[in-house]
């Protein structure tokens, strides 16, 4: 496949760029925050200008701060919501009529296992990749005799780059019982839901869905459950980091 990229640092994009382009494959950079829902009509018509409609379209783009709720300003709990959320439902808007018109597509949304089981800490984080699992199967539903299929990618954390990595550096690790996967790792489960329309994946390392169906049995006791494995630990400790606890 012909690949677009879009992300905000030139360089980082056109680093991954050139690693597609010595495989053969044509890849066009597109620089731009999709924290500005405003723009985002333009970043697909940009897309599509260089490679043609879209078949796939994967949301990929997050932030995350770990602080207690009444810590978080409102433009930061704001910003939040317009990155992880508003910005896939709206990329996904656009692209999607072409997508049934041509009777082909996908779209995935890279959400987190922090949306189908909220931490201590990450309020903002977990509504909206909640959000993200809530809008798949919304879609589906919809869709679910049309060619275009959709798919939640719930990742645990993930070594390597971004949110997990930084708080590696800060000294602050998963442990054995929440375990940690790979950047290579999720990339393979993306590609596992595109080609088999699988509704949707978790890859965390460490068997979690038994947690997490008990949370639709017994609330009460998930949510014990997740504080004695060390989740709200570990992001307490982050928020203390950031001064935010």
């Amino acid at each position: 496949m012909n690949v677009g990229l879009c992300a905000r640092r030139e360089d980082a994009l056109e680093a991954v760029a050139g690693e597609l382009r010595d495989l053969g494959v044509r890849a066009q950079t597109v620089a731009a925050d999709l924290a500005a829902v405003e723009e985002l009509d333009a970043v697909i018509g940009r897309a599509e200008a260089e490679l043609g409609p879209l078949d796939v379209l994967v949301n990929n783009a997050g932030i995350e701060i770990a602080a207690a709720f009444t810590r978080y300003s409102r433009d930061e709990l704001t910003a939040m919501v317009d990155l992880n959320l508003v910005a896939p439902m709206l990329l996904t808007h656009r692209v999607l009529p072409g997508m049934l018109e041509r009777g082909r597509g996908h779209v995935v949304f890279v959400a987190s296992v922090a949306g189908k089981q909220g931490p201590a800490y990450e309020a903002p984080y977990a509504a909206t990749k909640a959000g993200l699992v809530g809008l798949t199967q919304a879609l589906r539903a919809e869709h679910l005799h049309s060619p275009v299929g959709f798919s939640a990618v719930c990742p645990g954390f993930v070594a390597g780059e971004g949110m997990y990595e930084r708080m590696l550096q800060q000294g602050v690790a998963s442990n054995r019982l929440m375990g940690s996967t790979t950047i290579e790792k999720v990339a393979e489960r993306v590609v596992e839901a595109i080609r088999r329309d699988v509704p949707e994946i978790l890859e965390s390392g460490t068997p979690l869905r038994p947690v997490l169906a008990l949370g639709q049995l017994a609330p009460r006791l998930a949510e014990r459950t997740a504080a004695r494995i060390g989740a709200t630990d570990i992001f307490r400790r982050m928020a203390a980091i950031n001064g935010r606890e």
